[in-house]
């Protein structure tokens, strides 16, 4: 696979791009809005038959090591599946990322329906509900990829969207903590506040910590420079393992606390294996690389073999994998082979990773 630093291939602001640059090919029928899925079947079998492109437009919620990884399965995956099917993806022109600004998404989203793009790839939750804003009174169908709660988002019976979920299995990553550490009195819990995908994961951690009779002490930040003051406070309350969700403003800073943690002898859990990429201890949870690789298969149903958008249930993922940083496990002064045989019984598979800024 490439290697996943994302590298701009399209201005946000795509509104000087000539129409003629793409294939001028209508796609009849295709999407969520057929008359009837024979007659949509039908017209993407013809458009396949014809080597049709399509323009699906990828947005990302902002540039850090897990999105990126997902923008850079779909964008392969997808070039696989136009070899099989005999046509062809055309994404590189409708890639943005939104940088986690919310007048960005609101522009893009704006674009890709004047390009008139088959479909939309949105990753994570903020961009798949501001794409779903933008496609309506079209036909323009949304699949998500790493939205963690899709029915409080309101997405499980939306109309022509669909995608895949990187729900969190909370219970086990806390039970990995207490693997490692069965006498911990107190643990950390690291988010953004306004992260709808640390919503229910710290929920469940309370109510974990709660029946275990387990303080929990929370600190919170909504950009870099606050999750380093908040690990830091987490630090000098003297907790020695910290447990953080698929939280995006957490895992973008991964690479400026991880070594303030380590030092510390702070262990630090977290929701996906990306964030020990980036040097976090642990991270446990769904393989991004498959999570990427699904949507792409759903944006093919849609477009190759007429199906809709609303017609398909999204998809979640629960493969327990853990990944460890044995780079981190080293410093921390845990031996590598007990931690592995600790987690063995809360797990399906062990990943070793080293720190890396970014990765394939």
């Amino acid at each position: 696979m490439k290697n996943v630093t994302m590298i701009s291939r399209r201005s946000f602001l795509k509104a000087a791009m000539a129409a003629s640059a793409v294939s001028a090919l209508a796609l009849t029928g295709c999407g969520g809005s057929a008359s009837s899925t024979t007659a949509s079947s039908a017209a993407a079998s013809a458009a396949a038959e014809g080597g049709q492109t399509f323009k699906v437009g990828i947005v990302n919620y902002v540039d850090h090591a897990s999105l990126n990884q997902i923008v850079a399965s779909v964008e392969s995956r997808l070039d696989e599946l136009g070899k099989e099917k005999g046509v062809t993806f055309d994404y590189a022109d409708y890639y943005a990322n939104a940088q986690a600004d919310q007048s960005n998404l609101n522009q893009i989203g704006a674009d890709l329906v004047g390009d008139g793009v088959d479909v939309i790839v949105a990753v994570a939750t903020p961009t798949a509900a501001t794409m779903l804003a933008a496609v309506e009174d079209t036909d323009i169908p949304v699949v998500y990829s790493a939205v963690t709660d899709p029915a409080a988002a309101g997405f499980d019976d939306g109309e022509n969207i669909t995608g895949t979920s990187d729900a969190l299995n909370t219970d086990a990553i806390m039970n990995l903590i207490l693997a490692v550490d069965p006498d911990i009195d107190t643990i950390g819990l690291l988010y953004d506040l306004s992260q709808d995908a640390s919503t229910q994961a710290i929920a469940d951690a309370k109510a974990f910590c709660e029946a275990k009779g387990i303080q929990y002490i929370e600190k919170n930040g909504t950009t870099t420079a606050e999750v380093q003051m908040a690990a830091e406070a987490l630090i000098a309350s003297g907790v020695k393992a910290v447990f953080t969700p698929t939280d995006n403003t957490i895992m973008t800073a991964e690479l400026s606390i991880y070594e303030t943690f380590t030092e510390a002898g702070v262990q630090h859990y977290t929701g996906a294996d990306s964030f020990a990429l980036n040097g976090a201890f642990v991270g446990y949870g769904v393989d991004y690389v498959q999570l990427g690789e699904a949507t792409a298969d759903m944006v093919a149903e849609i477009l190759c073999d007429g199906k809709s958008a609303s017609d398909m249930p999204y998809q979640t993922f629960d493969n327990g994998i853990v990944t460890i940083n044995t780079e981190t496990c080293e410093a921390l002064g845990l031996d590598l082979d007990t931690v592995k045989e600790a987690f063995k019984p809360y797990c399906t598979e062990i990943v070793e990773v080293t720190t890396a800024e970014n990765f394939s």
